[in-house]
């Protein structure tokens, strides 16, 4: 057998490559797939022709011996691997130690790291800078004594949280004091550090964000033309005020100066726009300084602000009561009513005020605005250039007829009016000569209503079209049931008021010839009422509908004649038959107290206009006739039919069923 034997390692001096767990494999699986001879001998080219086996003690020795130097060899070269990759992991540990260490000292963010009890173990530059100390100086210190975190005990539990790590991350707002006298606005961020037992707190001064968002807010809350707040401030001051003032030891009470510009409009549309910006400018001058004269709140001083167009109001938080109110009021009113001089224009303006002043317990910002608002408009509706105080009996009466407003037409099909009927009775006989339908309101939530309720409302939405035709179908249909179940009395006439509106709204003529076809009530038994206000001066389409009426048959009467227009010379020229003298006059003729005789003015008045009357045709009916001696004078003066409390109320219908019986029908 020929060739050398090469041990490991013991080849030519080379540089060796590091040695990996992949080589050391390799190595032991060549090891262990070779035959028992020794490692460095060739193979035979040509065995023996006649070779027997090997003794066996030989061959074991030798395979051991192999086994043994493989096991040596693969074990030193695993111990090398072992100690080169420990020394290269401590390298680098040590080399991203350093840069760690360089990024925290170099970061423009202002950090600390702190342990879990909040002791600052190390701080960077950027806090030191940011807080006015030195790095050194930051090292032991408490960190919320730093950003005052224990300020509140809502921040100071989450940053507690943080610190026993049952939290993940908090985050708030602070405003922190620099040495050097200014004001600094930070947010402060404490995480935990992984795979550590500290946690990192960081800085970042958010004062420039905050600058920005305060000036955003301020064009947000702030009305461009006066600078005052606007009316997004104003409700979030008022909600404010009215949340906090229950507990905090006030007055526990709130007032309100709502103000309207009279004739603003008017400034705008002679003058230009301009000059009414600049008017609203000195407006809310003079308003602010009457505000800061009249008293300082706790928020430092009355709030002013401008709610749209010439609409101003002054807040008043824990105000003393009514009287304080009012005397803003008047100093705000004294104030507008002197001269404006407006780049050479000089105007003079006034103003319509509301006052509101209550306890805030119970009181919602959007009630104590619709009082103000409802007081505003009285102050207009009173006649301008005042104020007004709220009145909950007045804005009570103002519910209401809103509430009738509201449900006045779906009550007409519902059917909860009704008709009652008063008697027009003959002054010479006492015999009923008849009767005027009074309409009535049976409202579910008040009750039953008289037509001096609700016949105004109906009058200003519209509906007395459809209620004026209801009325006047129900009465003509009674007066026709009168006639037939009494065919030997003589029939009665029915009276009944028709609006202004019936006769311009509506074709009144086609209505009443329509209904009285339907009913069969002859048209002489049909008489009409309208104010003398309404009839007085009626020229074109009221003229001809009257005079049409007139013509069918229907009779036209003047109600409460004597407190209108009193244009005599229009009586000559209507298709009138009948006037109905106030309830004042008759009331006239009663007896003064003490005195024996009554007024005689009154009944020289009603004289003379009842001698008028019959010189004209017409025919004379006294309302309001409550006692014997009234109607006793009104019979000697000439009056022609009654109708008041002496004879009936408004009764209903089988009431007057009963009088018609009656022979000769006398009451």
């Amino acid at each position: 057998m020929s060739g050398t034997s090469e041990g490991p390692g013991q080849g030519p001096a080379t540089t060796r490559s590091p040695v990996t767990e992949r080589h050391i494999d390799r190595l032991g699986d060549a090891l262990a797939e070779r035959p028992p001879e020794r490692a460095g001998d060739p193979p035979p080219e040509h065995p023996p022709e006649q070779a027997g086996p090997a003794p066996a003690p030989l061959a074991q020795e030798r395979a051991a011996s192999l086994a043994a130097r493989a096991a040596e060899l693969l074990a030193a070269l695993r111990a090398e691997r072992a100690e080169q990759a420990t020394r290269f992991a401590a390298g680098r540990s040590a080399s991203e130690l350093r840069d760690y260490r360089a990024a925290f000292n170099a970061a423009h963010l202002a950090m600390a790291v702190v342990d879990r009890e909040g002791t600052v173990v190390a701080a960077n530059d950027a806090l030191a800078e940011l807080l006015g100390t030195d790095p050194a100086a930051l090292h032991e210190q408490d960190a919320a004594d730093l950003v005052d975190l224990a300020g509140d005990n809502r921040t100071w539990h989450a940053y507690r949280e943080v610190l026993r790590g049952a939290r993940n991350r908090f985050r708030c707002t602070r405003r922190l004091k620099h040495p050097d006298g200014h004001s600094l606005w930070a947010e402060v961020t404490v995480a935990p550090v992984p795979d550590s037992s500290s946690v990192l707190l960081s800085i970042a001064d958010i004062s420039d964000r905050r600058e920005l968002q305060a000036r955003l807010r301020h064009l947000q809350m702030h009305d461009p033309v006066t600078r005052l707040p606007n009316r997004t401030l104003f409700f979030e001051r008022l909600n404010s005020a009215l949340e906090t003032s229950t507990y905090d030891g006030g007055t526990g009470r709130i007032g309100i100066c709502y103000l309207d510009l009279d004739g603003f409009k008017a400034v705008n549309d002679t003058l230009g726009h301009r000059v009414g910006d600049r008017l609203l400018s000195a407006v809310a001058a003079r308003l602010t300084e009457c505000a800061d004269q009249s008293g300082y709140a706790r928020g430092g001083g009355h709030l002013v602000a401008r709610l749209g167009g010439d609409e101003f109001a002054v807040l008043v938080e824990d105000s003393t009561g009514t009287e304080q109110l009012a005397e803003l009021a008047r100093s705000v009113l004294d104030a507008l009513q002197q001269p404006f001089d407006l780049a050479g224009q000089r105007l003079s303006v006034s103003a319509s005020i509301g006052v509101v002043e209550r306890a805030s317990a119970g009181t919602t910002a959007t009630g104590l605005m619709q009082a103000a608002d409802t007081t505003l408009y009285w102050a207009k509706a009173d006649g301008k250039a005042r104020w007004t105080l709220f009145d909950p009996e007045r804005n009570a009466h103002r519910m209401t007829r809103q509430a009738l407003s509201s449900t006045l037409r779906p009550a007409v099909e519902r059917g909860e009016f009704a008709l009652e009927y008063q008697p027009l009775v003959g002054m010479a006989d006492g015999v009923v000569h008849g009767v005027e339908a009074l309409v009535r309101w049976n409202h579910p939530q008040f009750g039953m209503l008289p037509p001096n309720r609700f016949i105004g409302i109906a009058e200003e939405d519209g509906s007395v079209v459809q209620l004026g035709r209801w009325v006047l179908r129900t009465a003509c249909r009674q007066a026709r049931r009168w006639q037939t179940e009494h065919p030997d009395v003589p029939p009665i006439f029915v009276s009944v008021n028709v609006a202004v509106r019936q006769v311009w709204d509506s074709d009144l003529v086609a209505d009443v010839a329509e209904i009285l076809s339907e009913t069969g009530l002859s048209p002489h038994l049909l008489q009409l009422e309208l104010t003398e206000s309404a009839v007085m001066g009626s020229a074109g389409r009221p003229l001809q509908a009257l005079q049409a009426l007139s013509d069918m048959g229907v009779h036209i009467a003047i109600d409460d004649f004597g407190t209108g227009y009193s244009n005599l010379a229009y009586l000559s020229r209507l298709p009138v038959s009948v006037l109905k003298l106030d309830g004042s006059f008759v009331r006239g003729f009663q007896y003064d107290e003490g005195a024996a005789h009554p007024n005689p003015a009154d009944e020289t008045i009603v004289e003379a206009m009842v001698q008028l009357a019959h010189r004209l045709g017409l025919t004379v009916t006294a309302e309001c006739v409550e006692t014997a001696d009234q109607a006793s004078r009104l019979a000697r003066i000439g009056c022609d039919t009654g109708q008041g409390w002496l004879y009936s109320r408004a009764v209903a219908p089988d009431r007057i069923a009963e009088m018609v019986a009656l022979s000769p029908q006398k009451v």
